[in-house]
């Protein structure tokens, strides 16, 4: 064992353990990191599961390499081991930990954020984020025991071949995922559609699935920013408008019916119209909503995580459903997934979950469905939107990340909850939401809330409100609020 003066501190936040490559993010750090995870589950067997681990790893610099280490120290402790044989989607890794009856999951990834970082998602027995209670006893257990680790061959994971070690097996676990969402969705509508869409994967392990769901049909896939490249093209691989200027170009000269976005491990959704306007996460939540409720007719609680937008409230309220509000990260809509009666859940970084697949975010499944909506519907999206907006109101969201001391940050939400602004842009307060971050919410759903990262000095400041003024104002008067301590 390591003495705690000589190592890095490792701490999991809001989705698992993500650090700057080569820096925080090491070989050597990854095995104290995976030695915990095997004690933890050598200690916590799970009623039913086998004593299989899955593991998978997207397309940054050196996760298959760090896959397969992981894959070395768990097969090291008397774990059988898949190991996928390719990069794959987050949701894929997911969906076999729940299929093969799996102890858990690990997944190489830092999902969105830039090409610098890698990450290590761990993923519980149901197929979902492992929830924060297993998160903090596996970090309490690094560098308790000497890491342990299972002799190999020196082969290349897409070799298909089987490790010497006898405990770990490569596998493509893609094909099963993809044969899930086919029976999830109306795959007969979307097949016989004649859609032509355009998929922008973001440089990330995205790339090419809608071609190998939709292939042999009359839907015709381009693919945009699908090759493999670790930097990510010089953007980060987040569903976000900033990052979809070479492909919102390129549709403007050669327009389709929609544009799908996936992040760096295709567990969220983004999207632009056939003509490379960008859509907000929360219009495209809001989509997916209408098509359940209107389309799907379907019932149960929605779960929505507090920085999303309040049409949803306003949707829920309309057609009499339960909405739950979560924290800030899936594995809170996850928790609500598994207590049953759900309908759908998402969160505003463009994770959407459908229980009846698994508890999990997965931008494929996602991708899939708005294409099912649009197949239904034989409308434009922007005619969707107008339609929305209509019944609704407009809805316009802003949000401000900007650096701020963590040693200041418990006194701020400790201000913030003690002197609530009496009105937010002119509308009375009517609530303040306190369980993650701070939340105002006035009477006409305008909303400001402040809420710090996990693990960062950064504290983010999001606001929504009937015109995009007015949400730009709400974002400046969160900081002139940070300026109180």
């Amino acid at each position: 064992m390591n003495s705690p003066s000589s190592v890095t501190p490792i701490h999991f936040g809001t989705d698992g353990w993500r650090a700057v490559i080569a820096d925080g993010f090491t070989f050597h750090n990854l095995d104290r990191v995976a030695q915990a995870t095997a004690d933890f589950w050598k200690s916590h067997p799970v009623d039913g599961a086998r004593k299989t681990i899955i593991v998978g790893y997207d397309r940054r610099f050196l996760s298959d390499q760090f896959g397969r280490r992981v894959a070395e120290v768990l097969a090291g402790n008397d774990f059988q081991v898949l190991l996928s044989d390719c990069a794959a989607p987050t949701p894929a890794i997911s969906f076999a930990v729940k299929m093969k009856k799996a102890s858990g999951g690990v997944m190489i990834t830092a999902s969105h954020n830039p090409a610098i970082f890698n990450g290590y998602k761990l993923k519980a027995y149901y197929g979902g984020s492992a929830e924060p209670s297993l998160c903090q006893a596996v970090e309490k257990l690094i560098d308790q025991n000497p890491v342990r680790v299972a002799k190999t061959d020196a082969v290349d994971v897409v070799s298909r071949l089987r490790l010497d070690s006898g405990r770990i097996e490569l596998c493509d676990f893609r094909p099963a995922h993809y044969k899930a969402i086919k029976k999830l969705v109306d795959y007969k509508l979307i097949a016989q559609s004649k859609l032509r869409f355009a998929h922008d994967a973001l440089f990330g392990v995205g790339a090419g699935c809608f071609d190998d769901l939709l292939r042999g049909t009359t839907c015709r896939v381009t693919t945009l920013n699908g090759n493999h490249d670790p930097n990510f093209g010089g953007i980060n691989p987040e569903p976000i408008a900033l990052n979809y200027a070479r492909s919102s170009a390129w549709l403007k000269k050669h327009p389709h019916d929609f544009c799908l976005v996936t992040d760096g491990d295709a567990d969220r959704i983004g999207g632009m119209d056939g003509r490379g306007r960008p859509l907000t996460t929360h219009q495209i939540i809001c989509l997916l909503l209408h098509h359940f409720i209107v389309n799907r007719r379907g019932g149960g609680r929605v779960v929505k995580a507090l920085t999303t937008t309040s049409m949803v409230d306003k949707m829920c309220a309309h057609y009499g459903l339960e909405l739950v509000e979560t924290g800030v990260g899936f594995k809170y809509i996850c928790a609500e997934m598994l207590k049953g009666n759900v309908l759908i859940g998402f969160e505003e970084s463009g994770g959407v979950g459908f229980p009846d697949l698994m508890p999990e975010r997965d931008g494929i499944a996602a991708g899939m469905m708005l294409l099912e909506l649009l197949a239904t519907e034989r409308v434009s999206v922007n005619e969707l939107l107008k339609r929305l907006v209509r019944q609704f109101g407009p809805h316009h969201y802003a949000r401000l990340d900007t650096a701020f001391p963590l040693e200041k940050r418990a006194a701020l939400m400790e201000y913030c909850k003690s002197n609530p602004p009496a009105k937010l842009a002119g509308s009375p307060l009517a609530a303040v939401k306190s369980f993650d971050g701070v939340k105002f919410v006035a009477q006409n759903s305008a909303w400001l809330m402040l809420r710090g990262s996990g693990t960062e000095p950064v504290l983010r400041i999001y606001a929504e409100a009937n015109s995009a003024a007015h949400a730009r104002a709400l974002i400046a008067d969160g900081v002139r609020i940070t300026k109180h301590v």
